[in-house]
């Protein structure tokens, strides 16, 4: 286990995320984008955002800073552009982060609160991250495939074969 792994593995992540927004989420109709749902975090838009919020406060915990301000609730109208650019300011955040961890970072616990994360450990976030986001992917893809579009795998695999 090493920094340029989890940098690896986080490239995959970065990647995934693009993939969603730009083969599918840019797609939808607005309607599409915020219609109810009832798993998880409801609409796609819900699911969306709720991933971006989760990497910002865990990357956020991890440098002991204050996450960005979280989205507003949806108005009714198209607020794609501003929830793409405030993914982007993650994901730059994130870069950032990993741009300097080094691989005896791994196994320090720089979490002070909430107090149920202060025992963890850098590399059980990291891998948190990246899991729980490829969980809430699983769902956006299915709740895609509910409203007719095609879509395809995000095997970390598949972007391994592409990224030797």
């Amino acid at each position: 286990m090493n920094a340029e792994a989890f940098r690896y593995f986080y490239n995959y992540h970065f990647a995934q995320n693009r993939s969603l927004w730009d083969r599918y989420i840019a797609l939808l109709t607005y309607e599409q984008f915020g219609r109810a749902a009832a798993y998880s975090h409801g609409s796609v838009r819900s699911q969306i955002v709720h991933l971006l919020d989760v990497d910002d406060v865990w990357f956020s915990e991890l440098q002991g800073i204050e996450p960005f301000d979280p989205l507003p609730d949806a108005t009714g109208e198209d607020d794609r552009a501003s929830i793409r650019a405030h993914w982007d300011r993650v994901e730059q955040k994130v870069r950032a982060y990993l741009a300097e961890l080094q691989d005896e970072m791994l196994f320090t616990r720089p979490i002070a609160e909430p107090d149920e994360d202060k025992d963890l450990i850098v590399w059980q976030v990291l891998l948190h991250v990246v899991n729980h986001a490829t969980d809430h992917r699983a769902q956006i893809l299915r709740q895609l495939n509910d409203l007719g579009v095609d879509t395809a795998s995000q095997d970390f695999i598949f972007y391994v074969y592409d990224h030797p």
